[in-house]
């Protein structure tokens, strides 16, 4: 998490929810970090002066200070923290993540909108789909 803000922030000073994102869409989906693990990171960066959060235009916005900008610096060399990640995962795991991320989309989407009867063939659904991912891998 350090590297990825460090490198991130080299960029451009950056919101924590701006990070996430960052950090989720590099990573092609692979590594979507959550607030309980950024901004813990961020406030650790901050106790060793390698960030300062400033607010703008009304948002909380963490950016380096000289010595973050030193310690990046240092790293640059180094992988990308997003590629590591991506990089052990094939691309059909890929597809399969992006897949059940739009499916997560469509299950909130029924459990705000969906009727009592709608919710209860959603959850039929997926159980079913459950059961058949793991008869699939019981398969081999």
């Amino acid at each position: 998490m350090r590297a990825a803000i460090l490198r991130l922030l080299t960029e451009e000073p950056r919101t924590g929810y701006a990070l996430m994102q960052a950090i989720e869409e590099r990573s092609n989906g692979v590594w979507t970090p959550s607030a309980g693990s950024i901004y813990p990171a961020l406030a650790l960066l901050e106790d060793e002066g390698l960030v300062r959060s400033v607010e703008r235009d009304g948002k909380k916005t963490f950016e380096l200070t000289d010595d973050g900008t030193k310690v990046a610096e240092e790293r640059s060399g180094e992988p990308a923290p997003w590629d590591t990640v991506r990089g052990e995962v094939n691309e059909d795991a890929l597809a399969l993540m992006q897949a059940a991320k739009q499916l997560g989309m469509a299950v909130m989407q029924i459990s705000q909108a969906g009727t009592p009867d709608q919710t209860r063939e959603a959850k039929e659904i997926l159980d079913t789909a459950r059961k058949q991912l793991f008869a699939l891998l019981a398969k081999d």
